[in-house]
């Protein structure tokens, strides 16, 4: 899952260009939980020398995006419930906080920006895949947090966004098995409603919405996860 990345060529912008591409390809589920990442793969993707690459990994695993194993590997985290249900609690405490605010603040621009954001996701689920419409996911809530007018809120939120990484993959392994899977079609009848509430300037009927949003996300993967359990168990 190497070919997404561009090559670099300004060596004063290389490392903070390789961090920032496997962040984003963290964050939008491209590597599979466990995965291994091998600084040598990496740079010859990049088409870099292996020291940006060894520090953008050692940056990622820094910020929990990347786990250090004891004899020096680098891997995706493997996935667990308890973590999960850990990020589901935090994202829910800072994104709702971060709407609330955000419903104070926001001005006509941003919403009809958020609104047109819901159609290009709405778009990509049904035209560029899985992967295009979490890029439109994402998009979409950093847009409503940074119209929180917080300087700490948004990057707290990347931080967790970023361990909730190897679980956006379960998800796109899920939507591209099935094409049925209700998941996102669900998630921008909600983003309509926040929409809504943010332009009424509605601060309790936006947090309201953006966590009941972010509870469905989590409990479709915790039924995804658990029905993987009993395939593997049985």
């Amino acid at each position: 899952m190497t070919e997404h990345f561009t090559r670099v060529v300004k060596r004063s912008t290389m490392q903070e260009s390789i961090y920032a591409q496997l962040r984003a390809s963290l964050m939008q589920g491209r590597f599979e939980p466990g995965r291994q990442l091998t600084v040598a793969t990496l740079a010859e993707a990049f088409g870099s020398s292996a020291m940006p690459v060894r520090e953008a990994l050692r940056q990622l695993v820094v910020e929990n995006g990347l786990v250090a194993l004891p004899n020096g590997t680098i891997q995706v985290p493997e996935i667990s419930k308890k973590h999960l249900r850990d990020l589901c609690d935090a994202r829910i405490a800072l994104e709702g906080l971060a709407t609330e605010m955000a419903a104070k603040h926001i001005d006509e621009p941003a919403v009809r920006r958020l609104r047109r954001l819901i159609s290009e996701h709405e778009l990509a689920i049904k035209h560029d895949g899985i992967h295009e419409s979490l890029v439109k996911n994402q998009e979409f809530h950093f847009l409503i947090y940074r119209a929180s007018g917080s300087t700490v809120l948004p990057p707290l939120i990347e931080t967790v966004w970023l361990q909730c990484g190897p679980y956006m993959r379960v998800i796109t392994e899920e939507v591209e098995r099935d094409e049925k899977v209700p998941y996102n079609t669900a998630g921008t009848d909600l983003h309509h409603v926040v929409v809504d509430a943010l332009e009424a300037h509605n601060a309790s009927a936006a947090r309201k919405a953006m966590e009941k949003d972010i509870r469905m996300s989590f409990d479709f993967l915790i039924k995804t996860i658990e029905k993987r359990e009993v395939l593997a168990a049985g």
